[in-house]
């Protein structure tokens, strides 16, 4: 029934949403991925650098300069697309929670709230193009970066690999996707 669709597409888009979030928020883009004896455990996100100490377990993290400062672009593209996906991931949030039919909002215009939830999916469909740019953006560079290092036999003692806020980046991004198709194409 298209309750039990609308209901579907919104938990997803919610939990997609939440990782979307939790993507933009932790720091944890890249990882090093280095064989040898590993004392340290570093993370690159998009707002800041952090090393833990494998050890004793402290984790000290340096805050990137300002947000206007000379970034890669890589992390100025990647936080632009990811913000722009967040926002746009929580209006379609909004939108579909007033559109779906077990809440009282509008219940005697069942046209106008399926439009709404119409128009969710659609802004759910840019925002999740949009933070699944960001995230395969974010990686390819990486790669990038990685394959131009071994091919210049240069070994800097460590190299990165995607770390798990990438995935997450690209997981919330895909389960937006999958959301935004559940309420565009299978609800009418």
């Amino acid at each position: 029934s298209s309750t039990a669709l609308q209901t579907t597409a919104f938990g997803l888009a919610l939990l997609s949403t939440l990782f979307l979030l939790l993507a933009t928020c932790t720091d944890c883009w890249m990882v090093n991925a280095d064989d040898s004896l590993e004392v340290s455990h570093k993370c690159r996100g998009l707002w800041r650098e952090c090393v833990t100490n494998m050890q004793d377990g402290v984790r000290t993290c340096d805050q990137y300069d300002s947000i206007l400062a000379d970034h890669p672009v890589k992390i100025v593209v990647t936080r632009t697309l990811l913000i722009t996906a967040d926002l746009l991931a929580g209006l379609a949030l909004a939108t579909l929670l007033l559109g779906l039919d077990c809440i009282k909002f509008l219940q005697e215009e069942p046209r106008v709230k399926l439009k709404m939830c119409y128009g969710a999916g659609v802004i759910l469909s840019i925002g999740s193009i949009l933070g699944l740019v960001g995230s395969v953006w974010y990686a390819v560079d990486v790669y990038l970066e990685r394959s131009m290092l071994v091919s210049h036999n240069i070994f800097l003692g460590v190299h990165y690999d995607f770390g798990w806020s990438c995935w997450l980046g690209m997981a919330g991004s895909t389960g937006c996707f999958v959301a935004s198709v559940l309420l565009t194409c299978c609800l009418y």
